[in-house]
């Protein structure tokens, strides 16, 4: 449930008949990886990238929550970051595993296969950066606002969420039966992590930017970018 710099790598593309998966969006996502051996770019997400940017340089611990293939989890782990990555898919998690292992950063890398439904981190597990980038579902839709939501108590005081989303379609094909997709704004993603006093809001925008569809055509679209920062000596519940 990840995606990388171009939408045409991006988790709303649909299996290649265009037909949903009948069943779990595990089982959605387990087809849609079974279709070739990579379907995302393995770019670092421009968003990401932009963000690490402004952090203190030498990295420090991070959290990428529906981690696909692990794109941004190796690029992070090259830039001195420590990463744990977590997917749905355990096709994309071994992807992941062995992307880490051929840019040499497999010792700064932990993936995981779980349902972000339901798993957490350790209980004494904080991050300096978590992220979410297209951590979006469909046709099979997954509890994100609540994923959203818990993901705050992972980050450890002074430590950043990044929640990068698509705010529009991607691109102008979707089949009709994905059209009906609430593309989350960034007041709503604001929402759904239901901050305390204890958190600074450093961006909360939609960020326009040019994708390539399917059909190979450039296509407006725009992303929503949430960032909020922990204050230092603030904990979570």
């Amino acid at each position: 449930m990840h995606a990388h710099d171009e939408p045409d790598h991006s988790p709303s593309a649909v299996p290649s008949d265009g037909a949903p998966v009948d069943g779990t969006a595990r089982e959605w996502w387990e087809a849609r990886y079974a279709e070739r051996d990579g379907i995302w770019s393995g770019r670092v997400n421009a968003v990401l990238a932009d963000v690490v940017a402004g952090l203190p340089a030498g990295g420090g611990r991070a959290l990428d929550l529906g981690c696909g293939e692990g794109g941004d989890v190796v690029w992070l782990a090259e830039q001195g970051w420590t990463v744990s990555g977590v997917d749905l898919s355990r096709t994309a998690v071994e992807r992941g595993e062995r992307a880490a292992q051929a840019a040499g950063v497999a010792e700064r890398t932990r993936f995981v296969a779980a349902d972000l439904a339901t798993w957490a981190p350790g209980a004494d597990e904080r991050f300096d950066l978590v992220t979410a980038s297209f951590l979006q579902s469909w046709p099979v839709e997954i509890p994100r606002d609540a994923i959203l939501h818990r993901a705050t108590a992972a980050v450890a005081p002074g430590g950043h969420l990044l929640v990068t989303a698509h705010a529009a379609p991607p691109h102008r094909d979707l089949p009709e039966e994905m059209r009906a997709y609430r593309f989350p704004t960034p007041e709503q993603d604001l929402a759904a992590l239901q901050l305390d006093g204890g958190w600074d809001v450093v961006v909360a925008e939609g960020r326009p930017r040019s994708s390539t569809g399917p059909d190979g055509e450039r296509h407006e679209t725009v992303d929503s970018v949430v960032l909020v920062r922990r204050r230092l000596g603030q904990v979570s519940a």
